[in-house]
């Protein structure tokens, strides 16, 4: 549990320059993340760190029309056992519902909150305040 909060800390602290500064959030974080994923923990703690750098960058190149688009949504929220957290995949049972205008999104109200997801993966990149 330890080496885990390590690892997080380190690509807490990896990551900041590069979500401020870099063109591409999403590649240099997933870069950076593996880098101080890496140095910490091996290549586990490498693969860990990329997805999750990879999650941050997603989460900062959202449109904020996207965003907007989702705030006002009146659907049902699924209860998901689950702790829903940037990076990690809805389970298959969740609906996800497409983004106005933006088909590279999907989106789902889960657990009182509305989650804007990757299609593909299903992994939550924003979670809607």
């Amino acid at each position: 549990m330890m080496t885990m909060r390590k690892t997080l800390v380190v690509m807490t602290v990896a990551l900041a320059p590069t979500l401020a500064l870099a063109q591409n959030a999403t590649v240099n974080s997933a870069r950076d993340g593996a880098a101080a994923g890496g140095a910490v923990a091996g290549p586990v703690g490498a693969a860990v760190g990329g997805t999750v750098g990879a999650a941050v960058g997603a989460a900062v190149d959202i449109p904020t029309a996207v965003i907007t688009s989702v705030t006002g949504v009146n659907e049902p929220s699924v209860v998901v056992r689950e702790r829903v957290v940037v990076g990690e995949p809805l389970p298959e049972y969740v609906e996800l519902r497409p983004v106005p205008r933006y088909s590279e999104y999907r989106y789902a109200v889960v657990n009182n909150q509305r989650v804007i997801v990757e299609p593909r993966t299903r992994r939550v990149i924003r979670i809607v305040e």
